[in-house]
């Protein structure tokens, strides 16, 4: 019988996190609305999209670091929004002036905007300046496991590849390729874009993922803030249950109750 995994911490940059969930700030009615679903998560890190959002760029509006403080919370810029790497080199380096030689990004390079699936050539380009200009790069990628195998040996301190397209809700549609990259893993593997549901969130983590980054599932649920909490809940869960090791799948039923001393 195979012994389950042993438990390690999730760090990120030299950092160590307690929560596994990692959560966007879009989508949200209002930045009330953002920061109580965000307090619910229970998130430590928080990801922002530069491009869309102002977190010091436009003065006299509203600032989101106002209502999520970096004081709190890990605050993990992003690329949302390019479409090519020299448009994502230009926004991590944005992000770095405006939060004080902040390092730590997300990367993402869009191909469409009917998909929005990752433009991996591009993907490639940025990360390989990104990693050498000093930036600790976790990088939103395909399901493709040569392609994560690829970026991790490059430098990137984490590989996010997607398990559906963002903001569909469609769950976990390619767990196999997922399982994949995790084998071959040499640096956390977070499942990015896809989740619906607390569920959803559950089985990334079964399948061994060091966590998971997710907006739509939260912001887009009736209510918000319980889903924040449910998805803190899916998390623990998912994790807990990788750690322990499920029972293996049967094609028969088996007794739950020993047959042995029945009175006959």
């Amino acid at each position: 019988m195979s012994h389950a995994p042993s438990d390690k911490p999730f760090t990120l940059a030299g950092r160590t996190y307690q929560s596994r969930l990692l959560v966007g700030t879009g989508k949200y009615k209002d930045l009330e609305e953002t920061r109580l679903a965000i307090e619910a998560s229970g998130a430590e890190i928080v990801t922002v999209a530069v491009r869309r959002t102002n977190i010091g760029q436009n003065p006299g509006e509203p600032n989101l670091l106002d209502v999520i403080s970096p004081d709190k919370y890990t605050i993990l810029p992003n690329t949302a929004g390019c479409y090519d790497a020299v448009e994502a080199v230009r926004t991590c380096r944005l992000a770095r002036e405006l939060l004080d030689g902040h390092k730590l990004v997300k990367l993402e390079v869009l191909a469409d905007q009917k998909t929005l699936f990752p433009n991996v050539i591009e993907t490639l380009k940025a990360a390989e300046v990104l990693v050498k200009d000093g930036f600790d790069v976790m990088v939103y990628t395909s399901d493709d496991p040569i392609i994560a195998r690829e970026l991790a040996a490059m430098g990137c301190i984490a590989v996010m590849p997607l398990a559906g397209l963002i903001g569909t809700g469609l769950g976990i549609c390619n767990p196999y390729n997922l399982r994949i990259i995790l084998e071959e893993a040499t640096v956390p593997v977070l499942v990015d874009a896809g989740v619906g549901t607390a569920s959803d969130a559950t089985i990334a983590m079964e399948l061994g993922c060091e966590a998971v980054l997710m907006n739509s599932a939260i912001a887009h649920a009736q209510n918000p803030i319980l889903m924040g909490e449910a998805m803190k809940h899916a998390i623990i869960a998912g994790r807990m249950a990788y750690l322990a090791g499920r029972m293996p799948k049967k094609l028969y039923a088996s007794a739950s109750s020993p047959l042995d001393g029945l009175i006959k």
